[in-house]
């Protein structure tokens, strides 16, 4: 009797269009990939062509602005509206393209951001599964919101937190700027909170984090977002080493500088360097800027900046100049070759998600300077729950980080009383971050799990 061929089961990985959202659920096709699932990345005509990586097959969809992206919407909202028409007819072609070939599609992994690919997905009869980029306790709180725990506008006293069944006392600082003020980014908002209009549909809810970091906070919202924390989805040469090739994302739609990062971080000794990112899409003002550049003279310590071209005019006249030498300024690098390599010393960060789980999976000390958004929660967590690093105080009444108190938490991170907790801290969460993704860890079991579901059902 001839044997009969079992299809390998395929998944099509749908991200929003952007570097923070790309990059996690490409690294999870890449863990796909390597436990033997066909993964095929569905992104937008714009971002098509940045995003490479072998075995994993890219296949464009449309979001109506298939020449510049999101910069050529009016705005948030118009650019979102025309992603959900036209994201949903050409996803959808996309799976009908593949119905009569050797590979169908099993199962359809979208950002939660974007609801309409469940719908894409049920309507061809196939799994669906949302992906949450955000921690497992910022998607907590907006689940809470969505369940109607609390309503927004949430009031909060100053000095009275918000307190939410399974999570750490929220202080205003602490709460997700959309919150606390829903008014600041209406679009945004909506956007966070659409990502529950039909998740309870979803056959699997996957979220970027790990059992050790944030699984009693995951369970203890189970019951109306049972998610499976899978990640750090961070490449793997950082962590186990288990997937070959896998030093980068293997996307990005900036082009770096890392050669002449690396050479220029050569001449630095071990833990001497100050890094600092703010990410893809926070800007600084130029207040907050210039108190940045008096606070790193101050130090005298040597530093690797990334300032995008068009915030480079905010720099003081004569600033680059006169730290030549000690500081380094580019537009853009590799992230994590930079917070790999052993001169860094500590990483200034906007807190974002990933750069918060990249600092964190690398062992790298923090000064937490969140800008908006869920940055808030990730930079409390790193200073007070994790303990991995600082979080300066802003000044009341100009809202931003004075020189005094940024020199303060640089030199207290990278000298100070707390720094060798704040390492010792750091190293004990890297190692964590490795095993979680290694063989039998519990990210590595959860996406087993998954796994094993698509090649019963293929």
């Amino acid at each position: 009797m001839a044997e009969v061929k079992r299809i390998e089961p395929h998944v099509i990985l749908v991200p929003y269009p952007s570097q923070g959202h790309i990059n996690p659920l490409l690294q999870f096709a890449k863990r796909l990939v390597s436990k033997g699932v066909k993964s095929t990345i569905a992104t937008t005509k714009y971002t098509v062509n940045s995003i490479h990586f072998p075995k994993i097959s890219v296949e464009p969809i449309s979001d109506g602005f298939d020449e510049g992206g999101f910069s050529q919407a009016e705005n948030t909202n118009a650019f979102l509206k025309s992603f959900e028409e036209n994201g949903s007819r050409t996803l959808s072609q996309l799976v009908t393209n593949y119905e009569n070939s050797t590979h169908p599609i099993s199962c359809i992994i979208y950002d939660s951001f974007l609801p309409w690919a469940l719908d894409i997905a049920k309507k061809h009869r196939i799994y669906g599964a949302a992906f949450f980029t955000n921690s497992a306790t910022v998607c907590a709180v907006f689940a809470h919101i969505h369940h109607k725990t609390f309503s927004l506008p949430v009031k909060i006293e100053e000095n009275k937190p918000l307190l939410l069944p399974g999570l750490p006392c929220l202080y205003p600082i602490d709460v997700p700027g959309f919150i606390r003020e829903p008014e600041s980014y209406p679009a945004y908002l909506a956007m966070k909170m659409s990502q529950f209009s039909n998740v309870k549909n979803a056959d699997w809810i996957f979220d970027n984090s790990f059992q050790e970091l944030e699984g009693e906070i995951a369970r203890g919202v189970s019951e109306f977002w049972p998610a499976k924390l899978i990640g750090p989805m961070v490449p793997s040469s950082y962590l186990d080493g288990r997937i070959e090739g896998d030093k980068g994302y293997g996307a990005s739609l900036w082009k770096t500088l890392s050669e002449e990062c690396i050479n220029w971080l050569k001449s630095k000794p071990n833990q001497s360097v100050i890094y600092i990112s703010f990410g893809s899409m926070v800007s600084i003002t130029s207040k907050q800027m210039e108190e940045m550049t008096y606070a790193l003279i101050a130090s005298n310590m040597n530093f690797l900046w990334v300032v995008r071209d068009t915030e480079k005019c905010n720099l003081p006249k004569g600033f680059i100049e006169s730290t030549k030498g000690k500081g380094l300024i580019v537009s853009w690098c590799n992230q994590l070759e930079m917070l790999a390599n052993q001169a860094i010393g500590c990483f200034v960060t906007h807190c974002g998600w990933n750069s918060t789980l990249e600092g964190l999976s690398l062992g790298v000390p923090m000064v937490a300077m969140p800008q908006f958004s869920d940055q808030m929660t990730d930079a409390k967590f790193i200073d007070e729950i994790w303990k991995i690093g600082v979080r300066p105080k802003l000044d009341e009444l100009l809202g931003i980080v004075k020189r005094e108190e940024l020199l303060f938490c640089i030199k207290e991170v990278m000298e100070g009383e707390k720094s060798y907790e704040i390492r010792r801290n750091a190293t004990k969460w890297r190692d964590l971050a490795k095993k979680t993704v290694s063989e039998g860890g519990s990210s590595d079991k959860a996406i087993n799990e998954f796994v094993d579901n698509l090649n019963l059902a293929s």
